[in-house]
């Protein structure tokens, strides 16, 4: 084998390990998310404590993954190289800013369990059903490299932030009805946005995965639904 051969296929064997690691990250992460939304109907302080604690090896390994990048990049990467190295570097801190979330769900929660429950409690874990399976499904698109499921996911993000809108105003009105209901509908809020900017960074993943394929081609405009910031 040519010296060039064999340089070009250790490049590729890297990216290969770096992908897994990246997608071994995005699954740990997810795991992290849909731990934090039982621990939350489940009141479970214990648990919550654990989660916190393990939201440390996500960013240990969005480190390695970093690092290990930006030796790639250092070899004199081609066109395409250069889109897998950037996708991954905006991937892995996608992946790591969901980590955070999850970990941010899990320390409400504990404060949450001191409060009066409150019935949106439910309504947040629906929010929470339709962003775990946006995260799913991103990261499949990544797996894969599949440029449809990933505009799907695209896609789909205006439900999320229509959810988390109609979440936002039903707590609003319940505040308003009795102020004792102020502290935990305020936690719930902070954690329904804490899961409308995992949606947001799901999407993310999901457009660097277009990037990497179709980086000449512009995204087609995507809507919005968050009127959380609206008087309407």
């Amino acid at each position: 084998m040519a010296m060039n051969d064999h340089i070009l296929q250790s490049s590729k064997n890297e990216y290969q390990r770096l992908h897994s690691e990246t997608l071994r990250m995005g699954n740990m992460a997810l795991a992290q998310l849909e731990a934090a939304l039982d621990v939350v109907e489940r009141r479970d302080q214990n648990a919550a404590e654990r989660l916190i604690l393990n939201d440390e090896a996500i960013d240990q390994l969005e480190a390695i993954v970093s690092h290990d990048v930006m030796q790639l990049a250092l070899r004199g990467p081609m066109a395409r190289d250069l889109r897998e190295i950037l996708a991954t570097i905006r991937i892995a801190a996608d992946i790591e800013r969901i980590g955070d979330y999850a970990a941010n769900l899990a320390k409400r929660s504990m404060a949450l369990n001191f409060a009066t429950p409150v019935p949106h409690v439910s309504s947040l874990r629906s929010l929470g059903k339709l962003v775990v399976l946006q995260f799913r499904d991103a990261l499949d698109s990544y797996r894969d490299n599949d440029i449809e499921k990933a505009i799907a996911v695209r896609d789909n993000d205006k439900n999320i932030d229509a959810a988390y809108t109609t979440l936002f105003r039903d707590l609003l009105t319940y505040m308003m009805e009795d102020p004792r209901n102020i502290t935990p509908c305020t936690h719930l809020q902070f954690m329904a946005k804490n899961l409308e900017r995992v949606g947001d960074h799901a999407t993310n993943i999901a457009e660097n995965v277009w990037f990497l394929e179709k980086s000449e081609e512009a995204l087609p405009p995507r809507e919005k639904a968050d009127e959380s910031n609206t008087t309407k």
